[in-house]
């Protein structure tokens, strides 16, 4: 009965409708080291990373403390917008999809939760996944079968710690909340 460690990336140097894979702000780098200190008596654990630059980029001083080396996983990456959907469209649409419910969704971002539940459920001993708002709560709404898309706001580098209980996932404890409006 593995925990898995969901940990929502630091702030990003610009918004998701603005660039498509941004970095950490300053503020983003500090929040991971603050990060890594919170979680120093769990490690060290293995670390599986979406292959955003800003979840690689939080990733790098859990590396560096615990001497692990990242493994990304593209099942554990942001909610895909629609192919042709222009940049500056991205922030409309996904206020529009973080209002539905999950069987309301189209079929290719239920594939997509799909498949990073199924990454989430491959851990067999505790595991720290550093990934995305959205992400995060796709895991938490299955594990709570809750239907909302966006059952919560988890802050930037905030833990939610999840457990795998033979194949279904079960919520132990939500991350901080943000204080600003994300969505």
């Amino acid at each position: 009965m593995a925990l898995l460690y969901l940990i929502r990336h630091g702030r990003a140097a610009a918004a998701w409708d603005q660039d498509p894979d941004p970095g950490l702000a300053p503020e983003g780098r500090q929040q991971a080291q603050a990060a890594v200190e919170a979680m120093r008596p769990h490690g060290p654990l293995p670390l599986v990373v979406s292959p955003m630059a800003r979840t690689r980029e939080t990733a790098q001083p859990f590396a560096a403390a615990w001497q692990v080396e990242p493994r990304i996983d593209t099942r554990i990456r942001e909610i895909p917008s629609p192919a042709g959907l222009e940049l500056g469209q991205r922030g409309a649409w996904l206020r529009q999809v973080a209002a539905m419910e999950w069987p309301a969704l189209d079929p290719m971002l239920q594939e997509w939760r799909q498949a990073l539940l199924a990454a989430l459920l491959e851990a067999r001993q505790d595991t720290v996944f550093i990934t995305h708002f959205m992400v995060i709560n796709a895991a938490v709404s299955a594990a709570t079968a809750d239907p909302r898309v966006v059952s919560f706001r988890p802050d930037y580098c905030s833990v939610t710690v999840l457990r795998n209980e033979d194949g279904r996932l079960r919520l132990i404890e939500l991350g901080t909340e943000a204080k600003t409006r994300v969505l």
